[in-house]
This record gives C-alpha cells, structure tokens and sequence, in this order.
C-alpha cells in the first residue's frame, strides 16, 4: 500500500524544483494534490501527466503572498477532495542576490520577507483549521541551513525568512500538537533547482557550492523529496517542531 493513499495535499512552489519532484512522489505514493504556483501552464502539463499516470491533482495558480490565494487552496482542496491532511509550503524566493546589506532597499527586505516567510503563516492559517476538522495534519515549511547552521554574506534577507520560519514551526508544533496537527520545516543543502542556479550562477560558483558540503555534490530534488514524503507520512507520526537538516553535510562541513 502507498504511504499517502487517499490523503490530500497541498503543494505550492510545485512549478519547478523540490515541488514538482515533491508532487510526482506524492502522487506515486497516492496522495490527491492540490498544486499551486504562479506558472499555470506548467502546474497544468504536471496535473496531465500525474493524472495520465493514475493519480489525482488539479492545481490552481496564484501568488503565495496574496492571502486570498492562501485562501483558495484550501477551498478548492475541500472541494475537490473533502478537506485537508497535508501541507509542503514549500514556495520561496532568494531575493537580491550579490548586494551587501547596508545596500539592501526596504522594499526588497520586505519582499524577500513577504514571500517566504509571511506567505507561510497566510497558508498554515487557512489550513489548519481544515485539518482540526480532521483531526490530524502535517504542515511541513521549506526553510534552508542558511540563517540556521551556516552564515552567507549578502543574504540578510533571506537568511531571516528562512530563521523566521523556523521560529513559526516551532509555536505552530507547540499550539496545535494536542489536536494531532504536526508541524516541521525541511532545510534542504544546495539542490540542484533552477533557484539553486541562481545563487551558484557560475561554473566556479558552482564548484565552491558542492564543495561545501560533505557530501561533494548537490541533492537532486527527488532527494529533498523523499525528506517531504518522511515528514507528511505516518512515518514521522512522533514528530513535530523539528528543523530537519538534509544538507548533504554542509553545516557540519569544514574541509
């Protein structure tokens, strides 16, 4: 029997990287998807090929900021599938990359802000209550081993989304735990996804990235996703408020 059958999940940075290898696992492993991200056309060639396959998803495309769009996928899962177990906010962006903090405009602090960490608690919001009415859940955030075990330079901004979220797993672990709702945020090390490409941009850049870490290479997203799968099942049913480190030995990394 598959891991997540007849479970329903939400999905959102599921256009690309560790969300879309994250929805094709899912929906091997049965689960019924929703998807979200702002490139429809790509959510929809996904949606045909899992649904080709034998699975169950329909998407819905949008902006993870707009609280609205938070909203309207947990309303179209209940509608879809009759209610909510599953949560990978897993939609993030790097911000302004190669500028020194002193630099740094406002608006780009906040926007970098705004969509990683802000959208995440717009989404757990709308969820939550969805997944009480179940009785139990997993809501699962993507955070990074930046800002948390390792610090980059020029990347205030991000580092303190990626923080912040870890902070929100914990109270939200903590609140919600005895109403069976478990909540943990994943820290994947470098993948390799096209946001990954932009950090390490260069063939030289890329080079020091893998060298980073332990391991001497990046994950695959289908790595990352198999983290997801661990934390969404039954599998991690003990477990809740973690920071789960799958970093290929970057924050432990000093050769």
């Amino acid at each position: 029997m598959t891991v997540l059958q007849g479970k329903v999940a939400i999905i959102t940075g599921a256009s690309s990287g560790i969300g879309y290898a994250t929805a094709k696992r899912f929906a091997r492993e049965g689960a019924k998807l929703v998807l979200g991200a702002r490139r429809g056309a790509i959510l929809a060639s996904l949606v045909d090929e899992i649904i080709t396959q034998g699975g169950e998803a329909v998407y819905l495309a949008g902006d993870v900021t707009d609280e609205v769009y938070a909203s309207d996928l947990v309303a179209l899962a209940v509608e879809q599938y009759g209610g909510l177990d599953i949560a990978f906010n897993n939609a993030g962006i790097n911000g302004e990359l190669g500028v020194d903090s002193d630099a740094l405009s406002r608006a780009e602090w906040e926007n970098t802000l705004t969509t990683n960490l802000t959208s995440a608690f717009l989404a757990a919001k709308y969820q939550l209550p969805q997944m009480l009415k179940r009785g139990a859940g997993s809501i699962i955030f993507t955070s990074s081993f930046v800002g948390y075990t390792i610090g980059f330079p020029q990347t205030a901004a991000y580092a303190a989304s990626k923080a912040g979220m870890i902070g929100l797993t914990q109270s939200l672990a903590v609140e919600y735990g005895a109403r069976g709702i478990r909540v943990n945020a994943l820290l994947p090390g470098g993948t390799d996804t096209p946001m990954g490409r932009e950090f390490a941009n260069t063939p030289e850049a890329m080079a020091f990235v893998k060298n980073l870490h332990a391991l001497k290479r990046l994950a695959d997203p289908a790595e990352i996703a198999q983290s997801a799968l661990y934390l969404a099942s039954d599998a991690a049913s003990f477990t809740t408020g973690i920071a789960l480190l799958v970093d290929g030995g970057v924050s432990i990394c000093k050769t």
